[in-house]
């Protein structure tokens, strides 16, 4: 969603831009695609990775959006066709693209299906910096300090839910599978609910940078049996290890103006079993 704005900014500006996202962001980005730029006619080409495309094996939480995601571009009047698996073919659909953008002043989608480009070695995406322990350690101390008896540990999407997963896989944890940034107002549900319980929200630091306003609902209305730890390794892991921005983000300053009832960070593994 955010990226649909940003290119109806450059589009604003007299410029022409391209939003690439996955087809899970598809959804994220449908109140601007049906608002901003559909109402300020503001086009843009859209390129979204068709992840569960019927008839290819994915993971669970695509399984709904794959199926839906041609009838969604089409519900939202944004016309579409398939990213070119030939490279002669990409001039010619990048102008179906343009000549629609120019008459309409509405965006067109190309989407890529699996297996439609060749892969593409990372050059150091964004490297962890060495004073920081593995998340792993992190994750261990979690759950030497979470009884399953009157604790509920809920783990963001990507490697904090697979590595607390393939740790150890106990009765008192839910991995997320999707929903990214979603892992904090979840947790809040649940400590709302549940008061009799102590709830750690496991998020990191891409993910957290997705829903930041999450955090000021913490803050207004969060109970004391909520506990959010936000692991910060500086890049989105399970994707490749693409740099994040949170180098240039105080987390705990965030949260503590938040109305956060404590926040501190640290670099040391122990700390966690002391909050």
């Amino acid at each position: 969603g955010d990226s649909v704005a940003l290119i109806a900014g450059v589009v604003l500006a007299g410029r022409r831009g391209i939003a690439m996202m996955q087809n899970s962001g598809l959804g994220n980005a449908v109140s601007p695609l049906t608002s901003l730029t559909w109402t300020f006619r503001l086009p843009q080409l859209l390129i979204v990775t068709w992840r569960a495309q019927p008839g290819v094996p994915d993971e669970p939480q695509h399984a709904l959006m794959g199926p839906i995601t041609p009838k969604m571009l089409e519900t939202m009047e944004i016309p579409w066709e398939l990213f070119p698996s030939e490279t002669d073919a990409i001039g010619p659909a990048l102008d179906r693209a343009v000549t629609h953008m120019d008459q309409t002043g509405r965006p067109y989608a190309l989407v890529m299906q699996k297996g439609t480009v060749a892969p593409f070695a990372l050059k150091n995406g964004g490297a962890i910096p060495t004073r920081m322990p593995p998340r792993r350690e992190a994750l261990q101390e979690v759950i030497a300090h979470t009884p399953a008896n009157s604790t509920i540990v809920l783990a963001s999407t990507g490697f904090c839910g697979r590595e607390l997963y393939a740790i150890d896989d106990r009765p008192n944890h839910l991995y997320m599978v999707g929903s990214m940034g979603c892992v904090v107002p979840l947790a809040l549900g649940v400590a709302l609910a549940r008061p009799d319980l102590r709830v750690v929200a496991i998020d990191g630091d891409g993910a957290a940078l997705m829903r930041l306003g999450a955090f000021a609902t913490v803050g207004a209305y969060g109970p004391p049996n909520l506990q959010h730890l936000l692991l910060d390794n500086g890049v989105h892991d399970s994707t490749g290890g693409q740099a994040t921005v949170s180098p240039h983000v105080s987390f705990r300053k965030i949260t503590a103006a938040c109305g956060y009832a404590e926040s501190f960070e640290t670099d040391e593994v122990a700390q966690i079993g002391a909050w």
